[in-house]
Parts: C-alpha cells; sequence; structure tokens
C-alpha cells in the first residue's frame, strides 16, 4: 500500500474529461485527488468515466462541500496555488511529502478569495511562453505532480 505523498486539490472544476485525466494521474503516482464542490458534472457522468479508464479504483479521489472541509480532511502544511498570475515557477519550489498542489476551475483559475485562503503558502505558475492564457487543467496538475514527485525521488515507482 502506497503512502500519499501529494494532494491534488481540484477547486471546483467544470470539464469532466479533465477530472477524469487527473483521476488517472492520482492511480499512476498515488497521488490523493480533492475535488471541491460544486462540480460541473456528475462523477458518474461517461465522460469522466472514459477519461479515467479503468483507474477509478486505484486512485484516490475524495469530494468535499467546500475547501474549509478540505482543509479539515487533509490538514495541510504547506498549499501551492497554481496561477498564471504568480512570479514564482513551481520549478522554483522544494517539494515535501504532503504538500498540496491547489487548481481552478476551467477556464476562469482560482478566484481572489481562494488565492487569499491562509491555507496558501504560496503562488507559483508553471512556465510558458508569453502571450499563452493558461494549460489545459489535467495537463498542468500532470506537470506540477510529476515535477514534485520527482524531486521526492518517486516514492513507490518502479
Amino acid at each position: 500500500m502506497l503512502v500519499t505523498v501529494l494532494h491534488v486539490v481540484f477547486f471546483q472544476p467544470r470539464i469532466p474529461p479533465n477530472t477524469g485525466n487527473a483521476i488517472r494521474l492520482a492511480a499512476g503516482t498515488g497521488c490523493e485527488l480533492h475535488l471541491i464542490e460544486p462540480l460541473g458534472f456528475e462523477l458518474s457522468e461517461p465522460k469522466l468515466r472514459r477519461a479515467g479508464l479503468d483507474y477509478h479504483d486505484l486512485a484516490s479521489v475524495t469530494v468535499h462541500a467546500d475547501l474549509a472541509a478540505a482543509w479539515q480532511v487533509i490538514r495541510p502544511e504547506r498549499v501551492y496555488a497554481f496561477t498564471t498570475h504568480a512570479t514564482t515557477h513551481n520549478t522554483d519550489i522544494a517539494y515535501r511529502k504532503g504538500d498540496v498542489l491547489l487548481f481552478g476551475p476551467e477556464p476562469t483559475g482560482l478566484p481572489e478569495d481562494v488565492l487569499a485562503d491562509p491555507a496558501v503558502t504560496e503562488q507559483v505558475r508553471i512556465p510558458m511562453l508569453p502571450g499563452r492564457r493558461s494549460m489545459n487543467l489535467s495537463n498542468a496538475a500532470a506537470v506540477a505532480v510529476y515535477e514534485a514527485w520527482r524531486q521526492l525521488g518517486f516514492p513507490g515507482a518502479v
């Protein structure tokens, strides 16, 4: 049994295939996926199930009524909020076991009140070429998770 190394939080996700892809990411890396309501879809939606393939039973996915409820369960020491408005790159962080990677909904990103949440340790961004608005949510989560997991030595991986 794997011990959770990272927590990925999707705040009010809207697009089912992105969450399905994140379920596969969680299954493949051992991170825990936390979904903050309201969701823009039902977890039983075919597009979500198709994107997650047969990984749903291999992933740890928890739905929370709101961000405060998630923090009560996760009890985070460090929360990194991903936003295109940050100046610190995600690769500049020295990740630790238990860190939380927080992502906002498509297409708006994290709202100001969430970015200002006292649990947020730092706002970070994934580097991109100028003039690009953002990355796809599940792609951004994968980039972030694999950088953090790499720094931690890929615990549990073969």
